[in-house]
């Protein structure tokens, strides 16, 4: 394909007609497109004012056409002449007064969904990975990026009204926008971000359609297909969508929390997204403390098993949590998130171990430790004695030996009876052990003799 010429946008949707160079008809758009070229070749700023609207429309239809750019040696004076509209558009809208006229509007959704909406191509592996592999660039970027930059441009004119370009950005366009997420190119996404926030900011009608269709997009995500290139991006906007919410916070958002939001830790992609993830996380808990213990309990479940550095990302973003818990959400889920934080202490895996007593270095954590020492000493006591003596690994030694002293300073008596019913435990465990041992001594020379006795060896 040389290039392509966009149809109509609307109605039945968007419909791209090939333009195939061996085509008559092809031939004929070739030689109109390198005509309107010609004639359209002035600068709309460079017109009398009251020509400039209508040229402004025609350079609108005109990047409409679409062209290939998977073959990089076909039309290339005609895709550097779009690529110079393109820039004058942008600079047209930026600078101009009056150019977003009524009839402006069709034309300009028009022209954007001409070249942002398409098939995105599947990925070039049916093993790529985000983590290690670089993505696949969109080959008309050139283009592409000129056009969003033009949307941007023109959702953020002071000229621009809601009012009428609602009859055209509307729920069918923005779930066209919401696919474009999956692109594989991030530099695509980074716009598609900034787009979709202005649209979110603009549009009040729109507001709980697009909550509603990423909602969808996650679900997706988590329970189906577990492959979606934006997740990071949607993130990041619902970071800022849930700072805005009112309160008290409705059913719906808190739904979202728990069920879309925390199972989304279950992924094997997390590192991908986590850093958004907590943060959206953390926005709901300030805003409604009482979500923290459905929160903390929703990790506690699906807190890794086997992979150390998701386990590194959980105990990062609690820690983020707990320094925005309140002292009487704190107090309700205390016991399980130490038996955790002790678990993750006594790992082998020294990364594990150390993210969880860096816990003891963050001030607002260890006043809220030491107001409920009582219940968490016990807790930890045992894990933190053993690690002491028995870990392989000297600086999480040195760690423990810091948290040990921190106890102690905090509670002296509870740490003494702990310690001294720690060692009593052991003493004891050891007699058993040893008494143990001697019993199975006893049964295997039991055992021999009976085999001695059965060979004739020795008499019976």
């Amino acid at each position: 394909m040389a290039f392509e010429e966009a149809g109509g946008c609307f109605g039945e949707g968007l419909q791209l007609q090939t333009m195939r160079s061996n085509t008559k008809e092809a031939s004929f758009r070739k030689r109109r497109y390198r005509h309107d070229c010609e004639r359209l070749h002035q600068r709309a700023k460079d017109v009398p004012s009251s020509e400039q609207p209508e040229l402004f429309l025609k350079k609108l239809q005109q990047c409409c056409v679409i062209f290939d750019f998977m073959d990089t040696l076909s039309d290339l004076k005609m895709k550097e002449y779009k690529r110079s509209t393109l820039n004058e558009l942008v600079d047209y809208i930026t600078i101009s007064r009056g150019c977003l006229t009524e009839q402006t509007y069709p034309e300009v959704v028009r022209m954007v969904s001409c070249n942002i909406f398409r098939t995105l191509p599947p990925s070039d592996s049916n093993e790529f990975d985000p983590e290690e592999d670089e993505p696949t660039l969109e080959a008309s970027w050139p283009h592409l990026q000129l056009v969003y930059e033009f949307f941007i441009r023109f959702l953020e004119s002071q000229e621009f009204q809601p009012s009428i370009a609602k009859k055209y950005i509307d729920q069918k366009f923005v779930l066209q926008l919401l696919e474009l997420f999956d692109s594989e190119d991030p530099r695509e996404r980074d716009y598609l971000k900034t787009v979709l926030h202005r649209i979110y900011g603009k549009f009040l009608g729109l507001r709980a359609f697009i909550r509603k269709q990423i909602n969808n997009i996650f679900l997706r995500f988590v329970y189906e297909t577990e492959h979606f290139n934006g997740v990071a991006e949607l993130l990041e906007i619902l970071g800022s969508i849930i700072n805005g919410f009112a309160l008290p916070l409705k059913a719906e958002h808190k739904q979202f929390l728990v069920k879309v939001l925390i199972p989304l830790h279950t992924v094997r992609s997390l590192s991908l997204f986590h850093a958004q993830l907590a943060y959206c996380i953390v926005q709901f808990l300030e805003k409604d403390p009482s979500l923290t213990e459905p929160v903390i309990r929703g990790l506690m479940k699906f807190w890794p098993k086997t992979c150390s550095q998701k386990e590194v990302m959980f105990l990062g973003e609690l820690e983020e949590i707990l320094d925005v818990i309140e002292p009487s959400q704190f107090v309700k889920i205390q016991e399980p998130l130490f038996k955790q934080i002790a678990k993750c202490v006594s790992s082998p895996h020294f990364q594990v171990a150390e993210r969880a007593l860096y816990y003891w270095n963050n001030e607002y954590i260890m006043s809220l430790i030491e107001e409920n020492s009582n219940v968490i000493l016990p807790i930890m006591f045992s894990s933190l004695y053993r690690i002491s003596k028995e870990h392989w690994n000297p600086a999480i030694v040195a760690l423990v030996y810091n948290v040990l002293k921190a106890f102690m300073e905090m509670n002296s008596t509870m740490f003494d009876e702990l310690t001294a019913t720690y060692k009593s435990d052991r003493q004891r465990e050891k007699k058993k052990e040893k008494e143990r041992e001697e019993l199975w001594k006893k049964l295997e020379d039991l055992e021999l003799k009976r085999g001695l006795r059965r060979d004739g060896i020795i008499p019976t």
